[in-house]
């Protein structure tokens, strides 16, 4: 297999073939490390580069798959994990020069799982400050930009995952998603990024367990390795409530279904923001499509969703003032001016403000939760936007990020399984997303419809010009 043709090989395909004994753990790991090398110049994907690690991972996944040993569904499969999701013993900067000597002393949850199924870990991906915006930069890191366009952003928060992925460094990522920073990526990157049902992968790394929007979640260039990862990733676990009563998400293979019968509810113009002309147009063939396979589609719109953000930027904002707060006194010359301006926002607003917020989220919750009477899955445009300038701004608590990711933050309020799903690139050769929204627990509905527009779309037969 050309280097080429292995750095964009599936997760799926590239353990058979470690399994198998047709395919080095140790040739697989050079030859993304080396892929690294020679665009992450370019791109400023890391955080935390791990591949001498990675290496020596890789020489003992070989040995073991030489002497016979149990194997797990990632066996020497290489993969990148978000900077502020736990590695023992790696650095936790979150982005931050507040945080820039912490160092994990314990694995988060999903990294325990993953490790465990034999995964190589390449690296911590770079994240804007403390994960505020839909951008990726950081004042300890720097700008990192899309594999597609370079003075273009790939999205945040967990921009640099989605930018090794698109640019061949791993078949896997690990993103977060506070208010869109997995789906935002996955579609200005032209990845898939799902952020599953609140409490199906358990989030040990939140401070506030009950009050929770923010997910862990895969992300991938196949539908296939997205499934798997999140069959390894889900499941109970005890320091995260809302896990408790979840069963993993079962580890079947994806085949290509047939959508017949789908019930899908169509909203090409969500929260009253319409989207790019391109995005609308490639947005709306992905639904078409859908139809033609039997998908009942009805196109819909629904006022509930037009002030979600102001129920948002309460919570989120009053969580940055509360948690990030203190940093400002001591390290306030080195953080980023946005995330000053979100945290001086927060603490702006009063307790009844923040109730208020709280429960228009339950109001909310409740009024999406009954949409699922009429339909299976909701459809609708990841981002309104295609992939702007580098230093276009976005904070969470701004008009542009209000109307760039309307379509996304309402999902982490209602808890929701959504994912964006590519369907094509515009006229400028920019990838765009579809994003596909279930009820509570059917990961597997959006997986199925993913599937479909992959081998329909055929997305990942087109590549980055890096």
């Amino acid at each position: 297999m050309a280097d080429d043709a292995l750095i964009y090989a599936p997760a799926h395909r590239l353990a058979a073939l470690i399994a198998t004994r047709k395919l080095s753990p140790v040739t697989l790991v050079d030859a993304v490390i080396a892929r690294a090398e020679q665009v992450d110049p370019h791109l400023n994907c890391f955080a935390t580069r791990l591949f001498d690690q990675a290496r020596d991972a890789a020489r003992r996944a070989e040995d073991d798959v030489l002497h016979g040993r149990p194997l797990g569904p990632l066996h020497g499969v290489p993969i990148t994990v978000k900077d502020g999701v736990a590695t023992a013993g790696h650095p936790m900067t979150c982005g931050s020069y507040a945080m820039a000597d912490i160092v994990a002393t314990s694995d988060a949850v999903v990294w325990q799982r993953l490790r465990a199924a034999g995964a190589i870990l390449l690296g911590k991906t770079a994240t804007p400050e403390f994960f505020h915006k839909v951008l990726t930069d950081s004042p300890i890191y720097g700008v990192t930009r899309n594999p597609w366009a370079l003075d273009r952003t790939p999205g945040g928060s967990s921009g640099g995952a989605a930018a090794c992925l698109a640019a061949g460094i791993g078949p896997l990522a690990v993103g977060t998603d506070g208010g869109g920073s997995i789906r935002c990526p996955a579609s200005w990157a032209g990845v898939l990024g799902l952020k599953a049902t609140l409490g199906r992968v358990p989030h040990d790394g939140f401070a506030d367990t009950f009050g929770n929007y923010s997910f862990v979640g895969p992300m991938a260039r196949d539908v296939r390795d997205m499934a798997l990862m999140l069959s390894v990733m889900s499941g109970p676990d005890i320091a995260d409530a809302h896990s408790r009563a979840v069963p993993p998400f079962p580890v079947d293979a994806v085949t290509l279904p047939s959508l017949r019968g789908l019930r899908v509810g169509w909203m090409p113009q969500f929260g009253g923001t319409p989207a790019d002309p391109d995005i609308a147009a490639l947005t709306a063939r992905a639904v078409r499509l859908m139809a033609e396979d039997g998908a009942e589609v009805s196109e819909f719109s629904d006022s509930a969703f037009d002030d979600a953000f102001d129920t948002y930027v309460v919570i989120a904002t009053a969580a940055h003032a509360a948690r990030l707060g203190p940093f400002v006194a001591r390290f306030g010359e080195r953080m980023t001016a946005s995330l000053k301006a979100s945290i001086a926002q927060g603490g702006a607003y009063t307790a009844a403000d923040l109730m208020r917020a709280i429960d228009r989220r339950t109001v909310l919750y409740r009024h999406t939760q009954r949409l699922f009477d009429r339909f299976d899955v909701l459809a609708m445009p990841t981002m309104t936007v295609p992939p702007p300038p580098l230093d276009a701004g976005g904070a969470i608590n701004t008009l542009h990020y209000a109307a760039w990711a309307r379509t996304l933050y309402p999902f982490n309020l209602t808890g929701n399984p959504a994912a964006s799903v590519p369907c094509g690139f515009a006229s400028d050769g920019l990838p765009v997303g579809l994003q596909i929204v279930g009820p509570w627990h059917e990961e597997g509905r959006i997986i199925d419809a993913a599937a479909f527009l992959e081998g329909t779309i055929r997305w990942a037969d087109r590549r980055p010009p890096l």
